[in-house]
């Protein structure tokens, strides 16, 4: 019994540990970040899209140490900006030039650093989704969190990232061109067009139809109640006693596939 009581007990202290390590924090810093990191991953992007050999730019992303990128990306705003980039990037790299595939795309280890590696899983569910657990409906925290990746983390997840990233698939949103003195508006203006462009309501049977996004990081966007909310906010609707239905995903390929006003 006593073994039991114990074993519970270090049962319980491991989770409160792991549910804090992945509790929001302020964003510590408002110090502009390296703006040449910035710059690099935008110019990596644009390379991508002109269809211009990378190297180069690979090769001095790869320069930079777990150190530099977390003391070059001092806020929020530049952690988002700088890994939307180089996931959007990588995608079409990996996807195009490299023919990976689905699913083993998303969690080969194949984006070089000083001194490590990362998957595109690692940026999308570890660094922009603060680690949490890729298949827990956005709910749960990872286990067996690597410290390198907490350590670029950002502070708080933004729902808004959903719609800047870009998985190549059809049902994706396309892919856009952010910057720093701007970007949040820039989230928002790409959260209304996709939820306008992806959202069907029928209103003689009070559904929503949503994109299933919405659905697999449903924790992300406050649970069934903040989905209304959200949907309310941005398609001008009030959506308050409407169910929710998760429209199917269309996985075709679909690369290369910018946002119209960046053409």
């Amino acid at each position: 019994m006593k073994f039991f009581v114990i074993t519970t007990s270090l049962i319980v202290l491991v989770v409160v540990i792991w549910i804090l390590g992945a509790w929001p924090v302020s964003d510590e810093s408002s110090e502009r970040p390296d703006m040449n990191l910035i710059t690099l991953s935008e110019r990596f992007l644009y390379t991508v899209k002109t269809g211009d050999a990378t190297d180069s730019l690979e090769q001095a992303l790869s320069n930079y140490s777990l150190n530099e990128l977390e003391s070059g990306l001092t806020n929020d705003t530049a952690r988002k900006l700088f890994w939307v980039n180089l996931y959007n990037a990588w995608y079409q790299i990996l996807a195009g030039r490299e023919s990976k595939t689905q699913p083993g795309i998303f969690t080969e280890k194949a984006i070089y650093f000083a001194g490590f590696k990362l998957s595109l899983d690692d940026i999308e569910h570890g660094i922009l989704r603060r680690y949490r657990w890729k298949y827990s409906l956005g709910y749960l925290p990872q286990f067996l969190l690597s410290s390198k990746i907490k350590r670029l983390a950002v502070r708080e997840i933004d729902y808004r990232i959903h719609f800047a990233l870009n998985c190549g698939a059809k049902s994706c949103p396309p892919i856009a061109f952010y910057s720093y003195d701007e970007l949040d508006e820039q989230l928002d203006k790409a959260a209304r067009s996709f939820l306008s462009s992806e959202t069907e309501v029928d209103a003689a049977k009070k559904e929503v139809h949503v994109t299933r996004i919405m659905y697999w990081f449903k924790g992300d966007f406050g649970g069934n109640n903040g989905i209304r909310k959200i949907l309310s906010a941005y398609l001008g609707q009030d959506f308050t006693d409407y169910s929710i239905q998760f429209k199917d995903y269309d996985w075709s390929p679909d690369l290369n596939r910018f946002a119209e006003h960046d053409e």
